[in-house]
């Protein structure tokens, strides 16, 4: 867990580093001048260090660029020591078959789930990283509303990225998603999604099984063959 969260907050200083020298192009109009779209790339940056600007503006430009440098570095650390950790762990490896899980983001999530029988089934594990729908009575009356986000907001905001990867690779999941959004509406659905890749998490940990392409009946099929061969 600790040298996730040092990944996310060292990703976080280096979007606030790009994000200061986007506003010194901007102040200056100078947005549409980067030779690429984006100003993470090698071209852009030697395009900046280059740069004619006024004099405090080239000062303050060189010291983010020295800063994005030093970030960079720190990050290639981190990531190489998140490679480690993450062959260490079975359950981190187990996680990476989720389409869009790389060694971080199984990492990450692996380490703040801890052991899966700690949870009586799938939607507690759900519950647990803050994806259950809130609850807002008022006499006989019970609404339901948005989810409680009381867990993990990395383990959120992760499973929100492995989302879109998944509705690409998984057709079962693409199709179940459709069915929801026509009915909710896309964000309810992507939420659903996020809920049901939780499930499907605690299962993947609890039986010691790879993601399953199919939904459900795909994933009994392939566990039943895995506890025949003793697997589990």
């Amino acid at each position: 867990r600790q040298i996730t969260s040092l990944r996310q907050r060292l990703g976080k200083s280096r979007t606030k580093t790009l994000n200061r020298i986007q506003r010194i192009l901007r102040k200056l109009n100078l947005q549409h001048a980067c030779p690429t779209k984006s100003i993470s790339t090698k071209k852009a940056r030697a395009w900046l260090a280059q740069l004619a600007l006024p004099e405090v503006d080239r000062l303050e430009l060189d010291i983010l660029l020295e800063e994005w440098g030093v970030l960079e570095t720190h990050l290639e650390r981190v990531a190489a020591n998140i490679e480690q950790q993450h062959e260490r762990s079975p359950k981190s490896q187990i996680l990476a078959s989720v389409p869009g899980m790389s060694s971080y983001s199984s990492l990450a999530v692996s380490s703040r789930i801890g052991d899966p029988h700690d949870f009586a089934r799938g939607s507690s594990l759900a519950n647990f990283v803050g994806l259950a729908p809130g609850s807002n009575s008022t006499g006989d009356t019970r609404r339901i509303g948005s989810i409680t986000k009381q867990g993990s907001s990395l383990v959120r905001f992760l499973l929100g990225q492995i989302t879109l990867h998944v509705l690409r690779k998984d057709p079962w999941m693409k199709q179940w998603y459709n069915q929801i959004k026509r009915r909710r509406g896309a964000k309810i659905a992507r939420v659903a999604v996020m809920r049901r890749l939780m499930t499907i998490i605690w299962a993947m940990l609890k039986h010691n099984m790879p993601y399953i392409r199919g939904g459900p009946a795909a994933f009994r099929r392939q566990l039943e063959l895995h506890q025949q061969l003793g697997m589990t």
